[in-house]
C-alpha cells in the first residue's frame, strides 16, 4: 500500500504562498515586502486552480511562488531593513530619554544598504540593462519635472534632472536621437544606441503637482532603482565615448537656466596619458594588416561606431559588437592570429566587425548641420535645444529664456527662426528684409524634418500658416485613418476631384450640350430600359426577360444594333461582376473556415483574446471608413462653395 499523500503538501498548495504567509516567513512589514519585490524584480502569480493554491478556502488572495519568497529570504538588503528597523526604536527611546550623544551616535552609524548587486543579478551584461531603461527614464523625467514637497525632496528632483540631462548630452553628441513625436502626454522621443532601441517620455513645461491619491513609495522605491541602474549604463556609455562621468556642471550657468549648456563634455585625454606612462613596457603591440593597434586607436573607433546606425537587418547582430571589442582590447597585449572560418561553404554572412561597420552608411544625423536656428520667446526651449543638436545644428534664443546662449538675435548666420506667435498685421521695413534672408517657421517643422528623415518645404510651416497633421512616426496602429500629408498628392487629389464634380454637374445640370449629348448616347434613356438589360443580362437563356428588354428598348427609341451593343456589354459586365462576387465571397468562406479551425484550437482564454482583438480591428476599420466619407462630403462642399465664389466674382 502507497503512502497516503497529505492534503497541502503537494501541487498548487506547495508552489504558491500567500502574501501574509509571505510577510510572516519573512519577518518585515508589509511595506518593506513590497520594496523587496520591486527591488527584486518578483510579482504576483495566478495559480491555475486558486482554490487549491489556497488550501480550500476562495477567499480572495494575492499568490506568490513559493521559490521567489525563499530566493527573497537571503537578500542582504532585508537583513539591512531589520537592522534599520531595530535602529528606529533605540534611536526613539534615546530621543525619549533625552540621550542627545546616544542619539548622534546612533545616526552617524545609521544603516544603510546599496543596489549594486541586485543590478547586477537582474541585468548579466551590459545590453540586458540597456533595453530595460525605457521605463527608468520616463520615470526619471517625470521626478525631475515635479516640485519638491514633503514626499519628494529638492535632492531627489536635482539628482533625477541631473540624470536626464547626462542622458540628453549623451544622445546630442552620439547623435543617437532618430524620431520625436509631439503627443498630448508629452514629447517621445526614440533613440538607437549600440543597436537597441530607446523610446522615453518627457513630459511639457508646465507646473506639475502630486496627485494624493498616487502612493509615491511605491514610485519612490522604483525610482531607487532605476537611478542605480542609469548611473551604471551612463558611466559605461561615457566610458565607451571616451568622455568624463560625470560630466563637469558649471554653477552659474545652472543658476541662470542654461539647461543642459550648463554641462561640459570632456574626453579623458588625461586619463589615456596616465595609463599609458603607467603601463609595463614590455607589452607587445598587435598587427593588423600591417598597422600597429593600441588601445587608443580601439577607443577612438569605438567613439566613430557610436555615430554610426545599423540597418535592419543588421541591427540582431549588434550585441556581438561589445563583446568583439572587449576581445580586441584584452588581445591588445597578446599576439594577434587570424583564424580561418570552419565553415568551408561560405554561404552564411559574415558577422559586422570593427572594420566593416566603418563603412555602413551613416544615417541622417546631420540633417540640421548647415544652419543655425534662432529660438523666439514663447517657444519650448529645452525640446527644440534637444532636437537640433542631436543632428548637428546650432540653436540661440534671448537672454529671458535662459543664459547660455551661443549666438545672438543680430547673428548673420542665423538661417531660420522658429516662432510660435500670429503672423502681424504689419511689419516694420528692417523686419520686411530680415524676412527675406532667413525662414520664419513653427516649431512643428523641426520634428517633422526629424521624423521624415530630410529637410521638409518649409512653406506650410510658415508663420500663421495652418500647420499639416503631425502624424506618429512609430506607426503602431496598422490600417489606420492616415490623412494625405504630401502637398503635390493633396494637389493632384484635389485636381482630380474637382476634374470628377465638374463633370458630374455638367451632366446633372445640362450646362453644356455636347456633354449632355454624349452622355444621352453612352447611357439608356429610361431607368426601366436600364433595369430590363441588367434583367436580362443576369439570365440571357430567359426569352420573356429578353422580349421585356427589347420592349423596353423600342419605347426609348433604341434601334437594334444599339440595343445588341448594350446587351452584349450588360452580358459582360454582369459576368465579371458575378466572377468577383463569387471569387470574393469564396475567399470569404476559406477565410472564415480556418479561423474557426484556429478557434477550435485555441484554448479559451486564447480565443477571447482573439474575439477582443478582431473586434478592435473591426472597430477600427469602421473608424477609418467614417472619417474617409466624411473627408469626402467636406471636401465636396468645400468645392462647391469656392466655385459659387469663383462664379460670382466672375
Amino acid at each position: 500500500m502507497g503512502k497516503i499523500q497529505k492534503k497541502g503538501e503537494k501541487g498548487a498548495a506547495k508552489a504558491y504562498v500567500t502574501r501574509s504567509a509571505a510577510v510572516k516567513k519573512l519577518q518585515c512589514s508589509l511595506a518593506d515586502f513590497r520594496r523587496l519585490c520591486i527591488l527584486k524584480g518578483i510579482f504576483p502569480r495566478e495559480p491555475r486552480h486558486k482554490k487549491r493554491a489556497n488550501k480550500g478556502s476562495t477567499a480572495p488572495t494575492t499568490f506568490y511562488y513559493a521559490k521567489d519568497i525563499a530566493y527573497i529570504a537571503h537578500e542582504p538588503v532585508l537583513r539591512k531593513l531589520r537592522e534599520h528597523k531595530a535602529f528606529a526604536k533605540k534611536l526613539s527611546r534615546a530621543l525619549g530619554r533625552g540621550e542627545w550623544s546616544s542619539a548622534k551616535s546612533l545616526e552617524d552609524h545609521k544603516p544603510t544598504y546599496t543596489l549594486d548587486h541586485v543590478i547586477k543579478e537582474r541585468y548579466p551584461t551590459f545590453i540586458d540593462a540597456l533595453r530595460d531603461i525605457d521605463d527608468a527614464l520616463c520615470l526619471i523625467t517625470l521626478f525631475a519635472s515635479l516640485p519638491s514637497d514633503s514626499r519628494v525632496s529638492p535632492a531627489l528632483i536635482e539628482s533625477c534632472y541631473r540624470l536626464s540631462s547626462e542622458w540628453q548630452l549623451y544622445v546630442m553628441h552620439t547623435r543617437s536621437l532618430r524620431k520625436v513625436f509631439l503627443s498630448i502626454k508629452g514629447v517621445y522621443y526614440q533613440a538607437e544606441v549600440m543597436g537597441e532601441t530607446v523610446t522615453w517620455l518627457v513630459p511639457y513645461m508646465f507646473t506639475q503637482q502630486i496627485p494624493t491619491d498616487v502612493d509615491t513609495r511605491v514610485m519612490l522605491t522604483f525610482l531607487e532603482l532605476y537611478q542605480t541602474l542609469l548611473g551604471f549604463v551612463f558611466f559605461k556609455l561615457y566610458s565607451d565615448a571616451g568622455l568624463v562621468y560625470p560630466p563637469p556642471l558649471d554653477l552659474s550657468k545652472d543658476e541662470g537656466a542654461a539647461g543642459v549648456g550648463a554641462f561640459s563634455l570632456l574626453e579623458t585625454k588625461e586619463e589615456e596619458k596616465a595609463d599609458e606612462a603607467n603601463a609595463p613596457s614590455t607589452k607587445k603591440q598587435v598587427e593588423v594588416e600591417g598597422k600597429v593597434i593600441k588601445g587608443k586607436d580601439v577607443r577612438k573607433t569605438i567613439k566613430e561606431l557610436a555615430n554610426l546606425a545599423l540597418p535592419p537587418q543588421e541591427a540582431t547582430s549588434a550585441r556581438e559588437i561589445s563583446a568583439e571589442t572587449s576581445t580586441l582590447e584584452s588581445t591588445i597585449g597578446e599576439e594577434f592570429v587570424v583564424q580561418p572560418s570552419s565553415n568551408a561553404s561560405g554561404a552564411a554572412a559574415s558577422l559586422p566587425t570593427l572594420h566593416t561597420l566603418s563603412t555602413l552608411p551613416a544615417a541622417p544625423t546631420t540633417l540640421f548641420a548647415p544652419y543655425t536656428i534662432w529660438l523666439t520667446i514663447g517657444t519650448p526651449r529645452p525640446l527644440l535645444e534637444f532636437a537640433i543638436r542631436a543632428f548637428g545644428g546650432r540653436v540661440g534664443w534671448p537672454e529671458t529664456m535662459g543664459s547660455g546662449s551661443p549666438i545672438t538675435e543680430d547673428d548673420e548666420s542665423i538661417t531660420h527662426v522658429i516662432i510660435d506667435r500670429p503672423l502681424p498685421a504689419n511689419l516694420a521695413p528692417e523686419q520686411v528684409e530680415l524676412r527675406r534672408r532667413r525662414k520664419y517657421v513653427q516649431p512643428q517643422w523641426v520634428v517633422d524634418c526629424i521624423n521624415a528623415g530630410k529637410l521638409i518645404i518649409e512653406g506650410p510651416y510658415a508663420q500663421g500658416a495652418t500647420l499639416p497633421p503631425h502624424l506618429s512616426p512609430f506607426g503602431e496602429l496598422e490600417g489606420a485613418y492616415m490623412p494625405a500629408v504630401g502637398e503635390e498628392s493633396a494637389d493632384a487629389e484635389m485636381e482630380a476631384a474637382e476634374d470628377e464634380e465638374s463633370e458630374d454637374e455638367e451632366v446633372a445640370e445640362g450646362e453644356e450640350e455636347a456633354v449632355a449629348a454624349d452622355a444621352d448616347a453612352e447611357m439608356v434613356a429610361e431607368p426601366a430600359t436600364a433595369s430590363a438589360l441588367e434583367a436580362a443580362a443576369k439570365a440571357p437563356s430567359d426569352p420573356a426577360l429578353l422580349r421585356a428588354a427589347e420592349l423596353e428598348a423600342e419605347r426609348a427609341g433604341l434601334d437594334s444594333a444599339a440595343f445588341e451593343e448594350k446587351l452584349k456589354k450588360a452580358v459582360k459586365k454582369a459576368k465579371k461582376s458575378g466572377t468577383a462576387v463569387v471569387k470574393e465571397k469564396k475567399e470569404a468562406d476559406e477565410a472564415a473556415a480556418e479561423g474557426e479551425m484556429n478557434k477550435m484550437m485555441m484554448s479559451n482564454k486564447q480565443r477571447k483574446l482573439y474575439e477582443r482583438m478582431k473586434y478592435s480591428e473591426r472597430k477600427r476599420t469602421d473608424e477609418r471608413k467614417a472619417i474617409e466619407v466624411k473627408k469626402e462630403l467636406i471636401r465636396k462642399e468645400e468645392k462647391k462653395k469656392a466655385r459659387k465664389s469663383a462664379a460670382g466674382g466672375k
